[in-house]
């Protein structure tokens, strides 16, 4: 019992989803002993389920994974696994019995009728009745203080990520997360291509003409209009891709990495989706969209300061459409802007 309180203090103690996922193996580990384990970050993708293996146990040792950035090497659609798709279907615990004498036993955490993790665990077949009650309650507290976590990491209105989680998920995207080290060399699930020039990028997204919405049918109705804009927004994007509300009516998007055509191509599938949408007694809204790609050194306020003048390039020149800062540039309609700290960009 001794050892149980003490995990719960060190998980309890994690405000990072990679730390409390590291915190949940050593809790688990130390535990229950199970020859494999693997913690599965779930994403609800629009056309099929994907899962993240983001930590756990295997035959090279313990692997730890940044929890907010999927590794596309680690990532699998839920149907490629019978027993995770099972427990996706189900939602509760499934158990199979394999050759070897172990059982394979897979754990839901599941929130708002969907699961968000799998807890999958290759145990011996003296697994006690006590340990299994026990077991399920440490996955009870898991889910409860990853829930908490999010909460406190959410846009209240939206529910997309706040403001205050942006400086910290784009220095993880620039590589300078140290909860990136993969350990060990366990066998990937999927290799993704990426082309030559592929980068993340960043986009601005603004509604158009917001202010006379709140205006002209109040603020209610306003938010009404946000929330619906964030469910096309989760619709249109990569289940990789971050997504940020940054207060009124302004949205971000980090894109996974991509070339600069694709990344185009998303951004003006979101824009599309959004102007084809009904919203509740307004009819239909636009929103502008600038957007620039990252580079190694840029602080967060570089690339949004980038992204920012291919907004406003947008709202000038229409609105209701898709700019690129380095198309801008490279088209002359748009002047390279001279960094802070002296360096002047070049494309």
């Amino acid at each position: 019992m001794l050892d149980l309180i003490n995990h719960v203090v060190r998980i309890s103690a994690r405000r990072d989803r990679t730390e409390i996922n590291s915190a949940m193996v050593d809790a688990l580990m130390d535990l229950f002993s199970p020859q494999r384990l693997t913690i599965y970050r779930c994403y609800a993708g629009k056309r099929k389920a994907v899962v993240f293996a983001c930590a756990g146990y295997g035959p090279q040792g313990q692997f730890l994974r940044n929890a907010y950035l999927p590794d596309h090497h680690f990532c699998q659609p839920i149907d490629r696994d019978p027993l995770i798709k099972q427990c996706h279907r189900e939602l509760s615990a499934v158990l199979d019995y394999l050759e070897d004498g172990t059982h394979r036993v897979i754990f839901p955490v599941i929130r708002l009728d969907e699961p968000i993790y799998f807890i999958d665990l290759h145990l011996s077949d003296e697994f006690s009745a006590d340990k299994r009650v026990t077991l399920m309650g440490l996955i009870e507290y898991f889910g409860n203080h990853i829930a908490l976590l999010d909460y406190g990491e959410a846009d209240t209105l939206t529910g997309l990520s706040s403001r205050k989680t942006f400086d910290k998920h784009l220095f993880e995207l620039l590589g300078q997360a140290a909860s990136d080290e993969i350990v060990g060399n366990e066998q990937r699930f999927a290799r993704r291509v990426l082309a030559p020039d592929s980068n993340h990028w960043l986009a601005v997204c603004d509604i158009d003409h917001f202010k006379l919405i709140n205006d002209n049918f109040g603020h209610l109705i306003g938010d009404e209009v946000l929330i619906m804009l964030s469910q096309v927004m989760r619709q249109s994007f990569r289940f990789d891709d971050q997504l940020f509300r940054f207060g009124g009516e302004e949205f971000v998007a980090l894109l996974q990495p991509t070339d600069r055509q694709s990344a185009l191509v998303t951004l003006e599938r979101f824009r599309t989706a959004v102007e084809q949408t009904t919203f509740s007694r307004i009819g239909h809204v636009t929103v502008s969209i600038g957007f620039s790609r990252l580079l190694t050194n840029d602080t967060p306020t570089d690339v949004i300061e980038r992204a920012d003048e291919a907004l406003y390039y947008a709202k000038r020149n229409g609105r209701n459409q898709v700019a690129c800062y380095e198309q801008l540039i490279e088209e002359g309609r748009l002047v390279a802007r001279e960094i802070t700290r002296g360096e002047v960009e070049l494309f």
